[in-house]
């Protein structure tokens, strides 16, 4: 197929519903202290959202960098059993690791995605990446990894940060070198949670990205746009 003739409309969220919270109420009461600089992730632990890379990265951050985990259930008992121990060890290497483990309702979530200094997506693969969105409209800077739709999504320097990873090609997803992916995406977390005010001005242009590319009035936009390319000219 003539890739000239493909058009892509993304999915889109409400960012009337997905906005930034400023208050504390929330994230005090999971323990998330909101004067120290957090990496959140939220997401389901299946193998392709890559939660294990994410705790060994994790291990190399700064001492005072908490990791808020809003974390489903894992969808094998091997995948559990090694999530387990990985947020076992990490817990008494530092403090600051906070494992939720329920589904926060929509308004707690926001909060929490408010006061991140970085959301992280280590997923080995994703389509698109809604997560993502929802928290570049909480105004949340985005790391993550370089594969499937991500990239559509983030912006790399703008809007967050991108770290490549070399994939098998089994359908897998599995990282050629994991050990290398682990410490480029620690450095690429590093970076931005080192750096506050870049940090907050990604996640305004995140903001913004948002609202421009991936609101539902923008999602109508461009479907409408697909229409009118194919019918007739004065229909």
């Amino acid at each position: 197929m003539d890739p000239a003739k493909v058009k892509v409309v993304h999915n889109g969220i409400d960012v009337s519903l997905w906005n930034r919270d400023e208050g504390d109420d929330v994230i005090r009461a999971l323990g998330i202290d909101p004067a120290r600089p957090s990496v959140v992730f939220v997401g389901r632990n299946t193998r392709q959202k890559g939660v294990p890379y994410l705790l060994r990265a994790a291990a190399k951050l700064p001492a005072d960098v908490q990791l808020v985990l809003c974390l489903g259930a894992a969808d094998t008992p091997e995948l559990a059993a090694e999530t387990a121990r990985l947020i076992e060890e990490l817990q008494t290497q530092r403090g600051g690791v906070i494992l939720v483990e329920r589904m926060l309702p929509r308004n707690e979530l926001i909060q929490v995605l408010s006061h991140a200094t970085a959301f992280a997506c280590p997923s080995i693969y994703e389509p698109l990446g809604i997560v993502n969105l929802e928290a570049m409209a909480c105004g949340a800077a985005v790391v993550a990894s370089a594969t499937g739709g991500i990239p559509e999504v983030v912006q790399h320097g703008e809007t967050g940060l991108l770290v490549d990873i070399e994939q098998v090609t089994d359908g897998t997803g599995t990282p050629l070198d994991p050990e290398k992916f682990v410490t480029e995406f620690a450095a690429a977390l590093t970076e931005v949670v080192s750096d506050p005010e870049r940090a907050r001005a990604m996640g305004q242009a995140g903001r913004r990205r948002a609202e421009e590319h991936f609101s539902w009035e923008s999602i109508t936009e461009t479907t409408l746009d697909v229409y009118r390319s194919v019918l007739p000219k004065g229909s």
